[in-house]
């Protein structure tokens, strides 16, 4: 990992009283340590920060967490990549009661780290992000497939009502209908639950 994406609010204008004082820039600390930055702000257009991401191993969210959602669901326009929060002094004071919000953040990185530490961060960022990329996928599949479920189940309830047999009964009937149809069985009790619904109205 090698190239990162800085994302933040507004322009950031160094200070060199700041600096002096020790306040550290996610991009002069990943600057430092060997990293290629690039850096998006409030001034860029969707289009032009996805440019950016294209480029990029890993996006640095320098923001409040409150803030965060709505970057997250433009970044994953693109492709799954890890994003990581810079917590600093100005992220971290606003964000306190945000903690308990649903964000997909897969590291934090603060000013304080050095460069082992910025490696390690960034190395399990990015196999946590390839976990939450499966967790999502798996989670798709299981809602799919309930979702599927539901359908079945209300067809075979229709069919066991309309020809009084049993809820068994009405399961191999719809699976016969489904294999000489050669459709899914799925997509045979979609219609037979929407005929008796029109039936029904």
């Amino acid at each position: 990992m090698r190239s990162l994406l800085i994302i933040r609010m507004e322009k950031n204008i160094y200070d060199p009283d700041q600096i002096a004082s020790g306040m550290i820039y996610p991009e002069l600390l990943l600057g430092n340590n060997g990293y290629q930055v690039l850096v998006a702000d409030g001034d860029d257009s969707s289009t032009a920060v996805l440019k950016m991401l294209s480029e990029a191993d890993a996006a640095i969210l320098d923001l409040p967490i409150e803030d965060i959602p709505d970057w997250e669901k433009l970044l994953s326009q693109s492709r799954p990549i890890p994003m990581l929060w810079w917590c600093s002094p100005d992220t971290a004071s606003e964000s306190v009661e945000a903690c308990e919000t649903e964000i997909a953040i897969d590291g934090i990185l603060t000013p304080t780290m050095r460069d082992r530490e910025l490696h390690w961060a960034l190395h399990f960022a990015a196999r946590q992000c390839i976990e939450r990329q499966q967790w999502i996928s798996e989670r798709k599949q299981l809602q799919s497939r309930l979702e599927e479920r539901k359908w079945i189940d209300m067809a075979k309830g229709i069919l066991a009502d309309m020809k009084q047999i049993s809820e068994a009964e009405a399961y191999d009937l719809l699976r016969k209908k489904a294999m000489n149809e050669r459709k899914r069985m799925v997509d045979v009790a979609t219609a037979i639950v929407k005929a008796h619904q029109l039936l029904q109205s």
